[in-house]
């Protein structure tokens, strides 16, 4: 199993002088995973003498790693790879995550591309790159490297945060469960990770990078300890130790992986927050069976209930998936009902896409698209109501918040240790406190009611 020592180790074998004075730009589409695993993409290729271009400016080397969650998410890869060789001819272009290792041959035929690396090849990047560049001959390569699920066995390790102020901190890849409408299993590969003391490593060296906050990042995170026989509760414990990360998040839990001691120790740990996101995927019992999901609403009532007595604070996001097949009107409202009952704040909201080769496919009953986006809507204003009456009961309070520096035209922001997100006035904000976290005092809401805004810092 790889670990970010070896791979260190690996990349010091490579010619660095076919990379010295290159540049190259990254484009991410999906999820946090993601993001994190081009971040350290970027870091190892800086390392090599590699520079990240700036807006505007052509580069030698384009890397997209890819999403393939739904459909729509298959033409966004497609589009952002047209794009990334329009805007940088000739440059060599590099093809990876899900959708490379889903459509390999299909991705590796689009005009323009050179490299296009599976779930299993990813971790050897650098040495799949500096190998094709010396073939490379004008002429795009259109090469592709992928092996079957069952055989991707490869870790990846990946610690970085990129231009963001948290760090995101890979500990498991893969999943072992087959959901009926989820295609991440062939794109993934089976559930693998690292060993607690390698990621604690990684945890130390962001603190030493001046790391204040870590998101724990995986695709069924709960899952971890299966190839190294540790539990991930060892892990929670093994990290809340780490000198000088103030604080962890996880970046989510399905509910029957997230054992009542979990919740406890992170209810009484020093750097874990009341910040917890659980999958759902439907609040009918019928369609979670559908769906092949492997808990009922009872367990999941269960779970948002403990949370909430042993934190009562927490912040606790939700995932939805709507217009799954087999989803009549009675069991989404069902659905909603059940939502709209429970003590969560967010509900990320995710119509249900077709996927080839996925066994929802078998299941008759199929909802429109009008439909699809209708019920969308109603969960989203659910979602607001629920945001807005948890963020509206922190007016007046004391907070601690790390602050984050701001885009451009937008003020500085942050967010409490339960995921409040508020805003720094412009008499207030600095360039200084940037990654820095303070204790302020929280006042009303601002003009979209996205943020509560800062009265004063204490």
């Amino acid at each position: 199993m790889a670990d970010w020592k070896k791979v260190r180790t690996f990349v010091v074998m490579i010619d660095t002088s076919v990379f010295q004075g290159k540049r190259a730009a990254y484009y991410t589409l999906g999820c946090k995973l993601n993001f994190s695993e081009t971040s350290t993409f970027g870091r190892m290729l800086s390392e090599l003498g590699v520079t990240t271009v700036d807006k505007g400016e052509q580069a030698d080397i384009c890397l997209i790693n890819t999403c393939s969650v739904t459909e729509v998410a298959d033409r966004k890869c497609r589009q952002a790879i047209h794009r990334m060789v329009r805007e940088h001819p000739g440059a060599f272009v590099v093809v990876t995550g899900c959708y490379a290792q889903l459509s390999a041959e299909k991705v590796s035929a689009i005009d323009g591309v050179d490299l296009v690396l599976g779930s299993n090849e990813k971790a050897n990047l650098v040495q799949f790159l500096s190998d094709a560049w010396e073939r490379k001959d004008g002429e795009a390569l259109h090469e592709h490297h992928v092996v079957k699920t069952k055989d991707i066995k490869s870790f990846a390790p990946s610690c970085s945060r990129g231009g963001r102020t948290r760090f995101f901190l890979k500990v498991q890849d893969g999943c072992d469960y087959f959901c009926t409408y989820c295609t991440i299993p062939f794109a993934r590969g089976f559930s693998r990770n690292a060993t607690i003391d390698s990621i604690v490593g990684q945890a130390e060296q962001a603190a030493r990078e001046g790391g204040k906050e870590i998101v724990i990042t995986g695709v069924n995170i709960g899952d971890f300890g299966k190839t190294t026989g540790e539990k991930f509760l060892d892990l929670v414990e093994a990290l809340d130790g780490v000198g000088g990360i103030k604080r962890f998040r996880i970046s989510s839990l399905e509910p029957d992986l997230l054992p009542d001691e979990l919740i406890d120790y992170m209810a009484r740990s020093r750097a874990f927050m009341p910040h917890f996101h659980i999958p759902l995927q439907s609040g009918s019992d019928e369609v979670l069976r559908l769906m092949h999901r492997r808990y009922d609403t009872e367990l999941f009532a269960h779970k948002i209930h403990y949370i909430k007595e042993v934190m009562p604070d927490a912040f606790i996001g939700v995932d939805v998936m709507v217009g799954t097949r087999g989803e009549t009107p009675d069991l989404f409202e069902e659905t909603y009902e059940f939502l709209k009952k429970m003590d969560v704040q967010q509900l990320h909201v995710f119509p249900y896409s077709e996927r080839p080769g996925t066994a929802a496919l078998r299941i008759p009953y199929v909802v429109d698209e009008a439909t699809k986006r209708e019920r969308s809507q109603r969960l989203i204003a659910l979602s607001e109501e629920k945001r807005i009456d948890f963020y509206a009961r922190h007016e007046g309070q004391e907070a601690e918040v790390l602050v984050e520096k701001a885009t451009r035209g937008r003020l500085m922001h942050g967010f409490t240790r339960n995921y409040v997100r508020v805003e720094l006035p412009a008499n207030i904000s600095s360039p200084s406190l940037d990654n820095e976290i303070v204790h302020v005092r929280l006042g009303g809401f601002n003009h979209d009611k996205s943020a509560i805004k800062v009265v004063e810092l204490l």
